[in-house]
Protein backbone atom coordinates (compact mmCIF):
# COMPACT_ATOMS: atom_id res chain seq x y z
CA UNK A 1 0.00 0.00 0.00
CA UNK A 2 1.57 3.34 -0.95
CA UNK A 3 2.65 5.26 1.83
CA UNK A 4 0.43 8.81 1.51
CA UNK A 5 2.43 10.90 3.69
CA UNK A 6 5.49 9.85 2.33
CA UNK A 7 3.85 10.96 -0.85
CA UNK A 8 2.84 14.14 0.23
CA UNK A 9 6.04 15.07 1.08
CA UNK A 10 7.69 13.72 -2.36
CA UNK A 11 4.99 16.42 -4.02
CA UNK A 12 5.86 19.16 -1.80
CA UNK A 13 9.57 18.54 -2.13
CA UNK A 14 9.48 17.59 -5.95
CA UNK A 15 7.09 19.51 -7.76
CA UNK A 16 5.89 22.31 -5.46
CA UNK A 17 9.55 23.53 -4.81
CA UNK A 18 10.69 22.89 -8.43
CA UNK A 19 7.90 24.76 -9.49
CA UNK A 20 8.48 28.29 -8.05
CA UNK A 21 6.02 27.76 -4.95
CA UNK A 22 7.89 28.70 -1.92
CA UNK A 23 5.88 30.74 0.76
CA UNK A 24 6.56 28.21 3.88
CA UNK A 25 2.60 28.31 4.91
CA UNK A 26 1.37 27.32 1.42
CA UNK A 27 4.28 24.19 1.30
CA UNK A 28 2.61 23.46 4.91
CA UNK A 29 -0.50 23.25 3.78
CA UNK A 30 0.38 21.00 0.86
CA UNK A 31 1.82 18.92 3.17
CA UNK A 32 -0.65 18.53 6.27
CA UNK A 33 -3.78 18.09 3.55
CA UNK A 34 -4.74 14.29 2.65
CA UNK A 35 -4.97 14.87 -1.20
CA UNK A 36 -5.86 11.00 -1.21
CA UNK A 37 -9.62 11.85 0.72
CA UNK A 38 -10.54 13.90 -2.81
CA UNK A 39 -9.66 11.92 -5.63
CA UNK A 40 -12.26 9.75 -6.83
CA UNK A 41 -12.76 6.00 -5.40
CA UNK A 42 -10.14 4.06 -6.38
CA UNK A 43 -8.25 6.55 -7.79
CA UNK A 44 -6.15 7.40 -4.57
CA UNK A 45 -2.64 5.70 -5.74
CA UNK A 46 -2.87 8.76 -8.24
CA UNK A 47 -3.07 11.43 -5.98
CA UNK A 48 0.19 12.59 -5.78
CA UNK A 49 0.93 12.41 -9.69
CA UNK A 50 2.19 15.58 -11.37
CA UNK A 51 -1.28 15.51 -13.31
CA UNK A 52 -4.51 17.01 -13.47
CA UNK A 53 -7.10 14.25 -12.45
CA UNK A 54 -10.86 14.40 -13.66
CA UNK A 55 -13.34 14.05 -11.27
CA UNK A 56 -17.16 13.59 -11.67
CA UNK A 57 -18.33 15.57 -15.22
CA UNK A 58 -16.09 16.25 -18.11
CA UNK A 59 -15.70 19.96 -17.44
CA UNK A 60 -14.42 19.18 -13.34
CA UNK A 61 -11.37 18.22 -12.35
CA UNK A 62 -8.47 18.75 -9.65
CA UNK A 63 -5.57 20.67 -10.64
CA UNK A 64 -1.84 19.04 -11.03
CA UNK A 65 -0.67 20.04 -7.15
CA UNK A 66 1.89 22.54 -9.12
CA UNK A 67 -0.72 24.75 -10.81
CA UNK A 68 -3.12 24.76 -7.96
CA UNK A 69 -0.11 25.32 -5.40
CA UNK A 70 1.12 28.39 -7.47
CA UNK A 71 -2.51 30.17 -7.97
CA UNK A 72 -3.15 29.79 -4.08
CA UNK A 73 0.43 31.08 -3.46
CA UNK A 74 -0.48 34.24 -5.52
CA UNK A 75 -3.87 34.45 -3.81
CA UNK A 76 -1.81 35.29 -0.63
CA UNK A 77 -4.25 34.55 1.75
CA UNK A 78 -3.90 35.57 5.35
CA UNK A 79 -6.12 33.43 7.82
CA UNK A 80 -8.87 34.97 8.81
CA UNK A 81 -9.62 36.13 5.35
CA UNK A 82 -13.21 35.31 3.01
CA UNK A 83 -12.62 33.22 -0.09
CA UNK A 84 -14.35 31.98 -2.38
CA UNK A 85 -14.01 28.34 -4.01
CA UNK A 86 -15.34 28.01 -7.61
CA UNK A 87 -16.11 24.44 -9.10
CA UNK A 88 -14.65 22.70 -5.56
CA UNK A 89 -15.15 19.38 -7.19
CA UNK A 90 -14.67 16.97 -3.62
CA UNK A 91 -13.15 20.12 -1.84
CA UNK A 92 -9.64 19.69 -2.06
CA UNK A 93 -8.44 23.58 -2.85
CA UNK A 94 -11.29 24.35 -0.05
CA UNK A 95 -9.34 22.44 2.28
CA UNK A 96 -5.92 23.80 1.48
CA UNK A 97 -7.19 27.40 1.50
CA UNK A 98 -9.16 26.50 4.95
CA UNK A 99 -5.87 24.91 6.46
CA UNK A 100 -4.03 28.20 5.55
CA UNK A 101 -6.50 29.66 7.91
CA UNK A 102 -9.09 31.21 5.50
CA UNK A 103 -12.71 31.02 5.65
CA UNK A 104 -13.95 28.97 2.66
CA UNK A 105 -16.89 29.27 0.72
CA UNK A 106 -17.37 26.54 -1.58
CA UNK A 107 -19.60 26.69 -4.59
CA UNK A 108 -20.48 23.97 -7.03
CA UNK A 109 -23.41 23.33 -9.30
CA UNK A 110 -23.28 19.66 -9.93
CA UNK A 111 -25.55 18.41 -7.16
CA UNK A 112 -23.58 14.97 -6.93
CA UNK A 113 -20.61 16.71 -6.04
CA UNK A 114 -21.94 19.18 -3.90
CA UNK A 115 -22.95 16.08 -1.76
CA UNK A 116 -19.35 14.42 -2.27
CA UNK A 117 -17.86 17.37 -1.13
CA UNK A 118 -19.98 17.58 1.85
CA UNK A 119 -19.17 13.74 2.78
CA UNK A 120 -15.43 14.99 2.50
CA UNK A 121 -15.04 17.57 4.20
CA UNK A 122 -16.71 16.87 6.90
CA UNK A 123 -15.72 17.79 10.39
CA UNK A 124 -13.74 20.80 9.16
CA UNK A 125 -15.20 23.59 10.39
CA UNK A 126 -14.56 27.34 8.90
CA UNK A 127 -16.02 26.14 5.16
CA UNK A 128 -19.53 26.40 3.96
CA UNK A 129 -20.50 24.64 0.80
CA UNK A 130 -22.91 26.31 -1.55
CA UNK A 131 -24.88 25.03 -4.56
CA UNK A 132 -25.65 27.27 -7.76
CA UNK A 133 -24.24 28.74 -10.69
CA UNK A 134 -20.48 28.99 -10.98
CA UNK A 135 -20.55 31.71 -12.86
CA UNK A 136 -23.16 33.51 -10.78
CA UNK A 137 -20.92 32.90 -7.95
CA UNK A 138 -21.88 33.84 -4.37
CA UNK A 139 -22.74 37.28 -3.90
CA UNK A 140 -25.19 37.10 -0.69
CA UNK A 141 -21.62 35.53 1.79
CA UNK A 142 -19.58 37.81 -0.10
CA UNK A 143 -17.23 39.98 -0.77
CA UNK A 144 -14.67 38.37 -0.47
CA UNK A 145 -10.97 38.71 -0.49
CA UNK A 146 -10.00 36.27 -2.70
CA UNK A 147 -11.70 33.88 -5.22
CA UNK A 148 -10.19 30.68 -6.88
CA UNK A 149 -11.93 28.87 -9.73
CA UNK A 150 -10.87 25.27 -10.27
CA UNK A 151 -10.84 25.02 -13.88
CA UNK A 152 -10.42 26.61 -16.68
CA UNK A 153 -12.27 30.26 -17.62
CA UNK A 154 -12.65 31.33 -21.89
CA UNK A 155 -14.46 34.62 -20.76
CA UNK A 156 -13.80 37.34 -18.26
CA UNK A 157 -15.56 36.01 -15.10
CA UNK A 158 -17.28 39.90 -14.40
CA UNK A 159 -19.86 38.41 -11.82
CA UNK A 160 -17.06 36.94 -9.57
CA UNK A 161 -15.03 40.25 -10.28
CA UNK A 162 -17.49 42.24 -8.60
CA UNK A 163 -17.56 39.84 -5.28
CA UNK A 164 -14.46 41.12 -4.39
CA UNK A 165 -13.90 43.19 -1.82
CA UNK A 166 -11.27 46.42 -2.27
CA UNK A 167 -7.85 44.84 -2.97
CA UNK A 168 -9.14 41.11 -3.37
CA UNK A 169 -7.42 39.09 -6.11
CA UNK A 170 -9.32 36.32 -8.46
CA UNK A 171 -6.69 33.09 -10.06
CA UNK A 172 -7.77 31.23 -12.59
CA UNK A 173 -6.65 29.66 -15.89
CA UNK A 174 -7.99 32.03 -18.44
CA UNK A 175 -7.80 31.43 -22.52
CA UNK A 176 -8.48 28.73 -25.66
CA UNK A 177 -6.90 25.63 -24.88
CA UNK A 178 -2.69 25.80 -25.23
CA UNK A 179 -2.95 29.27 -25.24
CA UNK A 180 -4.40 29.25 -21.56
CA UNK A 181 -2.38 30.79 -19.10
CA UNK A 182 -2.83 31.23 -15.05
CA UNK A 183 -3.87 34.63 -14.48
CA UNK A 184 -4.25 36.80 -11.46
CA UNK A 185 -7.10 39.74 -11.03
CA UNK A 186 -7.02 42.42 -8.40
CA UNK A 187 -9.47 44.71 -7.79
CA UNK A 188 -8.40 48.42 -7.05
CA UNK A 189 -12.00 50.13 -6.25
CA UNK A 190 -13.85 49.56 -9.69
CA UNK A 191 -11.06 48.87 -11.52
CA UNK A 192 -9.67 45.14 -12.42
CA UNK A 193 -5.85 44.65 -13.26
CA UNK A 194 -4.59 41.38 -14.61
CA UNK A 195 -1.38 39.88 -14.93
CA UNK A 196 -0.70 36.20 -16.98
CA UNK A 197 1.62 34.22 -14.25
CA UNK A 198 2.46 31.07 -15.99
CA UNK A 199 1.72 29.24 -18.84
CA UNK A 200 -1.18 26.35 -18.54
CA UNK A 201 -4.35 24.44 -18.77
CA UNK A 202 -7.21 22.90 -16.82
CA UNK A 203 -10.20 21.40 -18.12
CA UNK A 204 -12.42 24.25 -19.55
CA UNK A 205 -15.56 24.28 -17.37
CA UNK A 206 -18.71 25.01 -19.72
CA UNK A 207 -19.97 27.96 -17.41
CA UNK A 208 -17.53 30.65 -18.33
CA UNK A 209 -17.31 28.55 -22.26
CA UNK A 210 -17.49 31.11 -24.91
CA UNK A 211 -17.77 30.40 -28.89
CA UNK A 212 -15.92 29.41 -31.45
CA UNK A 213 -14.94 33.21 -32.46
CA UNK A 214 -13.53 34.30 -28.95
CA UNK A 215 -10.04 35.39 -29.05
CA UNK A 216 -7.76 35.63 -25.73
Amino acid sequence: MLDYAQARRLMVDCQLRTFDVNDIAVLDAFEAVPRERYVPPGREDFAYIDQTLRIGGQDRAIPAPMILARMVQALQLAPGQAVLDVATGYGYAAAVMRQLGARVVALESDETLAAEAGSRLSGIEGIEIVRGPLEAGAAAAGPFDAILVNGRVETRPQALLDQLKDGGRLACVMGRDRAAKATLFVRTGDAFGARPLFDATLPALSAFATDSGFSF
